[in-house]
């Protein structure tokens, strides 16, 4: 697996770092976020009909509204098939 950083939470200290990669071998993104509560993981399994509740194997994690253009910036990596980032 090669795995290129794409960018960190700005506003992030060290205790709490959202961050997203891409995975250059598999062309995806991979995100670290924080784990959303109880009430947030229900409301998020409730508007997917049919779906039922989010597996082991799965997460829902929030991202910071102000790491979009990191997360677009590895979205058009990907798009392109191009592992090279800014």
């Amino acid at each position: 697996m090669t795995v290129r950083f794409v960018g960190i939470d700005p506003d992030t200290d060290e205790d709490h770092c959202p961050t997203v990669w891409v995975d250059t071998q598999t062309q995806e993104l991979l995100f670290q976020g924080w784990k959303p509560d109880t009430a947030t993981v229900t409301v998020c399994e409730s508007t997917s009909p049919g779906r039922g509740s989010v597996p082991e194997s799965e997460a829902i994690v929030r991202i910071p509204a102000q790491m979009v253009p990191m997360i677009r910036e590895a979205c058009d990596a990907v798009e392109r098939g191009n592992t090279e980032l800014r």
